[in-house]
């Protein structure tokens, strides 16, 4: 039988679940994703480090674990919420069942909580900080070491700490991908198009990555406040001012428009999830994306240089920037999508013409 878990909000709500995963006391950001499938590459995505997930749909597990849709090494996430998580996986390539993954990662989870209700606070009252425990007292002490919980040093602690190199069987085009806690379909959708990967930790410098002679450089997604990477952004400045291609991803749009000086912002919950629409403003077409990010680009600060291209349909804000200045442009959501729609896939081939120029 499951042993009682709770989760414990900033604002002193408690909820009373059970517990499966890891049995460990974990603080986190409490955030929320809609993806109605691709729990694996959820639970994978170095993004959420720092942070403890809701599944808003209903019943995950149902297919095991399946180590090769990992989208990195280890997950960074804090713990993870289900509605119902699934003691029996079936399917053909299932490797073993989620419970024991959460254990071996140390990764704490509850399950049987109201994950709609749960949903609504954060959506009413904006991302918050929690607690897994499993005693449901909480004394003022520990409410207010919770209410001051920040995620810090997000992508040193996510980025690989060396140098690697993938070749695909016919290269044609040499790119740097900088890892701020990438994504392994990136370097898959790279591969697929010929490009001789190199990639490289998110402090390498511009120096550095020009030695290599690259065609074009690759800004991956990452967790975080892109505002905290000051080091990182004055690197990317450097390669802009070399005209060298250059496309970034999430946390890679948000770092490329800091770097030519734009402002980020928090959202009050993000955006996250397989299902998130994004209208291309040049065609007036809305694509259906994967997302997962709580912070964004603000569009009245982008300099002279850059134009929005996309706007997410929700709320408006910037989804994506082309630069005018230079072979460069950025898109807040995930064309490599994984798990989530392969519509804006595109945006890879764009890229490879760019360097073709």
């Amino acid at each position: 039988m499951s042993r009682a878990a709770y989760l414990v909000l900033e604002n002193g709500q408690v909820f009373e679940g059970k517990a499966f995963g890891a049995e460990k006391e974990t603080t986190g950001e409490l955030v929320f994703t809609t993806a109605m499938t691709g729990y694996l590459e959820t639970i994978t995505d170095p993004s959420y480090y720092g942070q403890v997930i809701i599944q808003t749909f209903p019943l995950i597990g149902n297919y095991g674990v399946i180590p090769a849709d990992f989208e990195s090494n280890s997950p960074a996430l804090r713990g993870y919420i289900v509605r119902e998580w699934c003691q029996a996986p079936s399917n053909f390539r299932c490797e073993g069942n989620l419970d024991a993954f959460l254990k071996a990662e140390g990764i704490p989870g509850i399950y049987g909580l109201d994950t709609r209700a749960l949903t609504r606070i954060v959506r009413e009252y904006g991302v918050l900080n929690c607690m897994i425990r499993y005693t449901p007292e909480v004394s003022g002490e520990e409410l207010e070491a919770l209410k001051s919980f920040k995620i810090i040093k997000a992508v040193e602690s996510t980025t690989l700490k060396e140098i690697e190199h993938y070749t695909p069987d016919e290269p044609k085009y040499k790119v740097v991908l900088m890892d701020f806690g990438a994504k392994h379909n990136i370097d898959r959708m790279l591969l697929r198009r010929g490009c001789d990967l190199t990639v490289v930790p998110a402090h390498t410098t511009a120096e550095e990555i020009l030695a290599l002679e690259p065609d074009g450089v690759m800004l991956s997604n990452g967790p975080g406040d892109p505002r905290e990477n000051t080091d990182i952004i004055g690197e990317i400045k450097k390669l802009c001012d070399k005209k060298i291609p250059m496309f970034g991803i999430c946390l890679g749009h948000q770092l490329l428009a800091l770097a030519q000086g734009g402002e980020t912002e928090k959202l009050k919950y993000g955006h996250r999830g397989a299902n998130q629409p994004a209208k291309e403003l040049s065609t007036g077409r809305v694509y259906i994306t994967s997302q997962n990010h709580g912070y964004a680009v603000v569009s009245d600060s982008l300099p002279e240089n850059a134009e929005v291209s996309f706007e997410n349909g929700n709320d408006g804000t910037c989804e994506g920037v082309t630069y005018k200045d230079m072979p460069a442009f950025s898109v807040q959501f995930h064309p490599e999508a994984c798990g989530g729609p392969r519509d804006t896939a595109f945006l890879f081939d764009k890229f490879i013409d760019l360097m073709k120029k």
